[in-house]
């Protein structure tokens, strides 16, 4: 079978997490770059991240990588590429895109251009003229960063943070790939037990479950690429059945979250049973001043409210300064907290063992992480 270029976006912060998460599922060439991830591999491949990947936004077959800083170099560059190999002559070929740091600032007149440049190609490669675009969407999308232009084909759809098991969420919620990504640092086992007493509309709960029994998070949403000519539906087949077949099932893992406000404790619940994880997930209303920590040997994540989401500056900073009283150094305890807020440490009352800088949107924050006097050696 062919081997393909592909790319993934990913939050930036993340990109090695997924870089290691792509090798791991047998994809090749595998690189991390500012904000995304490039690997090759075949059609099972394209399939297999998209199911299984739980870091990156979307996954794009990477068609040329060029640089332009007028639009006759677009529209010549573009030309070349073979669309007639992903393409069909009644497909639906949208294009979308952005421009940053480049020549060619206008990002409505580049989709012209592009949109032009397919046209002409696909014309002379069919022998028509007019297209009618009611079969399949391929959309197109292009990025131009410092005058260097990226073309590449969506074969996701919806983004990847969309699980399926999220239609609704409380006010600010964590986004999905951050969750996961969260979750992977502070290293989740199937007899991991995590708590989250700011839990929200449960992503991080649910996260740390489908990691704990290695549930592929899109097993229960389909793809654009689903429908593309070019890919044989057995392809799909088989990776959702070798996902499947790597669930592991009845773990000892467990997930307790709380929550001030009730809603948010039963869309947590709801949440999780749409994701299939629901005998993992337990979650009760109870205020963070009202938390005991457990006796047994725990993990704690969570996405405490801050000045520019729920509360105010300085109700978020009383906050954090009850936190630190109650997530003392205690052997067997683990505590992951993010945070946009520069006197977090300050104000939970000691320095992090280790910080890591993430992106929540476009928020920057710090993943303040406390493992040391655990039991456990520092990594």
């Amino acid at each position: 079978m062919s081997s393909y270029e592909y790319f993934a976006p990913t939050v930036f912060g993340v990109e090695g997490i997924a870089a290691g998460e792509l090798k791991r599922m047998g994809a090749d060439n595998v690189r991390a770059e500012n904000g995304r991830v490039l690997f090759s591999g075949d059609l099972n491949i394209l399939a297999r991240a998209n199911i299984n990947s739980r870091f990156t936004e979307r996954i794009l077959i990477n068609l040329k990588t060029f640089r332009a800083i007028s639009f006759t170099e677009l529209f010549d560059n573009v030309t070349e590429i073979p669309f007639e190999n992903f393409i069909a002559r009644d497909d639906a070929f949208p294009v979308v895109g952005s421009s940053l740091k480049s020549k060619l600032q206008s990002v409505p007149d580049c989709q012209s251009i592009i949109k032009k440049a397919i046209v002409n190609r696909l014309s002379k490669k069919y022998n028509i003229s007019w297209f009618s675009e009611t079969g399949s969407t391929v959309k197109i999308r292009f990025s131009i960063l410092n005058d260097t232009v990226t073309i590449g084909i969506d074969t996701s759809g919806e983004g990847l943070h969309k699980r399926g098991y999220r239609r609704n969420s409380n006010e600010a919620p964590l986004k999905e790939t951050l969750a996961a990504a969260m979750c992977d640092t502070a290293r989740i086992f199937p007899d991991t037990t995590i708590y989250d007493p700011f839990c929200g509309s449960g992503t991080i709960l649910i996260e740390a479950a489908l990691m704990a029994t290695k549930r592929a998070p899109g097993l229960s949403r389909s793809f654009t690429a689903e429908k593309f000519g070019f890919i044989p539906p057995k392809v799909w087949q088989e990776e959702r059945a070798r996902a499947r077949d790597n669930i592991i099932q009845n773990v000892d893992f467990m997930g307790f979250g709380f929550d001030i406000d009730k809603s948010a404790v039963e869309l947590t619940l709801h949440n999780a049973k749409k994701a299939g994880v629901e005998k993992y997930v337990k979650a009760a209303v109870s205020d963070i001043r009202d938390f005991k920590l457990p006796e047994e040997r725990m993990l704690l994540i969570t996405n405490p409210p801050y000045g520019e989401r729920l509360l105010d500056v300085k109700q978020a900073e009383e906050l954090y300064k009850v936190m630190g009283e109650k997530f003392i150094r205690q052997n067997g305890k683990k505590y992951f907290i993010i945070s946009p807020d520069d006197d977090f440490e300050k104000c939970f009352g000691r320095e992090a063992d280790k910080r890591r800088k993430l992106y929540n949107g476009m928020i920057k924050c710090q993943l303040y992480m406390y493992f040391k006097n655990t039991g456990d050696k520092a990594e």
